[in-house]
């Protein structure tokens, strides 16, 4: 059965109040599936689904809730049910649901936690904003090298049920302090009298509190890892990042790129529950610098006026100059920032960078000048004088097109700048308005205009 039989169905029992019938279908469901079924539904009707799951759906259905689902979930149970939920609710998932959560649901969710748990809390909210520490999770299997792997097995039983992940355990020593990673599959093809220490190799790779969390991501990335360790200033462990959490931040990571180099201000909220104003508010600032910036390209071709009112049809070749550089500045734009993005480019590759892009720029250059001469002197009267100008003032114009975004992106990285925010709006400006007054002052040394 796909899944929208299995929604029709639930929609059928639930307004049929068929609830043993739920309960059967929703064993047969993952957690995922669930909470999207109930995100179609009315907080009233959510409500009593969420109620008739079992204990353990019911916890990994509310992770996957969005935060104004979360958010009502937790306005609408009783003291009790906040209390239990807490209680076996991922640290990571506790803090992320906090952070967006209105003050007076915060208070009802610290109420009926724990001290243990709000401890944890509000260790957790003390690591910086956007940090490894504020995403990791505090339920991992730790074991010393002076365990055997019969002691080390048992013990991966005895906290794997509440671990997050149980595929790689941590060794550390008595002051918790890293010394290794151990893959389960090393445990459970070791012979049973051997010590934990035999098994494990030095120089793990771990992640601190305070490193950014993107970083974190890419950290896993690169050496293909399920789970990452996270230890504080001493070296000691105290969480784990996992490969869930990494994806999560990779995606929005990658979303606020794309919306940067979009030219519009990154929003956190998904795009169907956005309300108009607030996306035009999120698009409007980049659009009024676009504007203002534009106000530049006016003044170039104001100053280049006697220019073209002597030679009319220089005008109709604007736009395909202007269109060209900025289309090239926004290709290298785009592979320089990806490029970053997952560590393939670094500042001290930006020489080499630049005359790879130049080198580009000549074979692109040379074939597109090369077509545009040709169909210029065929079908523009033959002028060749014209067809010349306009060609070098397209290789010019793809050359500063390149050159500016292949430069911007990185000299932002180096002060500490978003590169996204130095993609297309700024670096087509700023070709447009060189292209426009390349192309005028070839034109008028060319044919000797006023």
């Amino acid at each position: 059965m796909n899944q929208h039989e299995d929604f029709a169905k639930l929609h059928e029992a639930l307004d049929g109040k068929h609830f043993p019938m739920l309960r059967d279908i929703f064993q047969e469901l993952n957690a995922v599936d669930i909470a999207e079924f109930m995100a179609e539904l009315p907080i009233e009707k959510a409500l009593v689904v969420f109620r008739i799951l079992n204990k353990d759906t019911a916890l990994h259905a509310f992770s996957h809730f969005d935060d104004d689902m979360q958010h009502a979930i937790i306005n609408a149970i009783t003291d009790y049910e906040v209390a239990s939920l807490m209680k076996n609710l991922w640290m990571d998932d506790t803090v992320e649901m906090l952070e967006e959560m209105p003050a007076t649901l915060v208070k009802k969710v610290l109420r009926n936690s724990s001290p243990e748990v709000r401890e944890r809390i509000n260790e957790y909210l003390n690591y910086p904003e956007s940090s490894a520490g504020r995403v990791m999770t505090a339920e991992y299997i730790d074991l010393k090298k002076n365990m055997t792997v019969a002691d080390a097995l048992r013990r991966v039983k005895q906290l794997g049920q509440h671990a997050e992940t149980v595929y790689t355990c941590f060794v550390t020593d008595e002051a918790r302090v890293l010394e290794s990673s151990l893959p389960l599959k090393d445990l459970l093809f070791a012979r049973d009298d051997q010590l934990v220490g035999e098994l494990i190799s030095a120089d793990p790779i771990y992640t601190t509190t305070t490193m950014d969390q993107e970083d974190a991501a890419r950290l896993m990335l690169k050496y293909n890892l399920i789970s990452l360790p996270v230890v504080d200033g001493e070296k000691r462990l105290v969480g784990i990042f996992t490969v869930d959490d990494a994806v999560d931040v990779l995606i929005e990571e990658e979303t606020e790129d794309f919306e940067r180099m979009a030219a519009i201000r990154p929003s956190e909220t998904p795009y169907t529950k956005t309300s108009a104003f607030a996306l035009a508010r999120n698009r409007l600032p980049w659009l009024i610098i676009s504007l203002l910036t534009n106000i530049l390209i006016s003044f170039v071709v104001d100053l280049y006026e006697p220019v073209y009112v002597a030679m009319p049809i220089l005008v109709s070749f604007m736009p395909m100059l202007m269109g060209t550089g900025g289309n090239a500045g926004s290709q290298t734009s785009t592979l320089i920032i990806r490029g970053m993005a997952v560590g393939e480019i670094a500042f001290n590759d930006f020489w080499r960078v630049l005359w790879k892009e130049m080198r580009v720029c000549l074979a692109l250059g040379l074939v597109l000048g090369v077509v545009n001469f040709g169909r210029i002197a065929l079908f523009g009267g033959g002028n060749l004088g014209l067809a010349f100008v306009v060609s070098i003032s397209l290789i010019c114009g793809m050359l500063v097109g390149k050159i500016t975004g292949a430069a911007l992106p990185m000299l932002a990285k180096k002060i500490k700048i978003d590169p996204a925010l130095m993609a297309s709006p700024l670096i087509t400006t700023i070709v447009d308005v060189f292209a426009v007054a390349v192309f005028f002052s070839l034109s008028r040394v060319i044919f000797s205009l006023a």
